[in-house]
């Protein structure tokens, strides 16, 4: 009987431990940068895409001078739009193909 409650104390204990990384895990950002800092993105621990953040040089090479602030962060908006549809999406078609593999039945950490 001892030995179950071990078993039960430690299951308890790993899924808080599991529910802690989880945590930090979102509040983590990743950066990534691409030419010189021109293109940068931002994600969380767990690959969920937060922002992107463009220069002008980016988007116009040979005249930046002609992009104007409004447009850069008009596309900014747009690729954010897009990537966050995107990861919704992908994780709709995750959880039906996850629900038609165990029948419906919940299994926590699968999804």
């Amino acid at each position: 009987m001892m030995n179950m409650m071990n078993m039960m104390k430690q299951a308890q204990d790993i899924q808080k431990k599991l529910i802690a990384a989880q945590e930090e895990l979102t509040n983590t950002n990743i950066v990534a940068e691409t030419a010189n800092g021109s293109v940068k993105i931002v994600c969380d621990g767990k690959g969920v895409f937060k922002s992107i953040k463009l220069t002008a040089e980016a988007i116009n090479p040979e005249n930046p001078s002609a992009v104007s602030q409004d447009d850069v962060e008009m596309l900014e908006d747009l690729i954010t739009t897009a990537m966050n549809t995107a990861v919704e999406k992908s994780k709709s078609v995750m959880e039906e193909k996850m629900k038609s593999v165990t029948g419906g039945v919940n299994i926590p950490g699968l999804m």
